[in-house]
């Protein structure tokens, strides 16, 4: 009974933790004041729990692909170079912007096997996540990874309008899987990939991803 129960519930993340057993605590407080009081921290204690869900995905096994590192819908496809504080070439990429509102799964994974080049926290402003100077002004983390083929891959979790949390475990030269969980934002945000910009994206604006499984490109195979 309790393996199904598990099968059926997502993981809880365990930057969720903490958040989660405030919620439940001012929930009994609330039921020792008034049932119905009570009852009305029932629901965002539920919503809590719901946020910080970290289900399991299924990782496609075909080599060099590049798929989703978030949950979320893809806002804008664009052209854009590297941010300044990872970029090691001034050409420009492609950007596959995901925006992440506060119902989707926001624990982020890794978009393709490689190793970790570059790291860098900047401090920034919170702007709606959803405005294209988020991606230069707001509170991010960049990660620049580097596949077995050369080619650079960039990764940047954007604070948004209510996210005050970047959660990044990566370190500089780890080695890197796809699929692999490697952080979380909370609460609401974007996340941008970057990726060269002779590669076909697979996917539109509009489109809904699901992280570690939508295939947003085919990388190239060295030669």
């Amino acid at each position: 009974m309790f393996e199904s129960i598990r099968d059926f519930m997502p993981g809880i993340h365990r930057e969720g933790y903490f958040f989660i057993s405030i919620f439940v605590i001012v929930t009994v407080v609330f039921f020792a004041l008034s049932a119905p009081l009570g009852w009305m921290g029932v629901v965002p204690t539920a919503w809590c729990i719901f946020f910080f869900r970290d289900p399991e995905r299924v990782i496609p096994t075909q080599e060099n692909l590049l798929i989703s590192p978030a949950d979320g819908v893809v806002q804008r496809i664009t052209k854009s170079k590297l941010p300044k504080e990872i970029a090691d070439t001034d050409e420009e990429m492609t950007r596959v912007s995901i925006f992440l509102n506060v119902f989707n799964v926001h624990v982020n994974r890794i978009p393709t096997n490689g190793v970790v080049k570059k790291l860098h926290y900047h401090h920034g402003k919170f702007f709606n996540a959803s405005l294209d100077k988020a991606s230069e002004h707001n509170e991010r983390q960049s990660v620049l990874i580097e596949t077995k083929d050369g080619q650079k891959i960039g990764v940047v979790q954007i604070a948004g309008l209510i996210a005050r949390r970047i959660v990044c475990d990566l370190e500089d030269n780890q080695e890197v899987e796809t699929g692999a969980r490697f952080g979380i934002i909370r609460f609401g945000s974007r996340v941008d990939v970057y990726l060269p910009s002779q590669l076909e994206v697979k996917v539109l604006e509009g489109q809904t991803m699901i992280g570690g499984e939508t295939v947003i490109a085919q990388l190239q195979k060295s030669k």
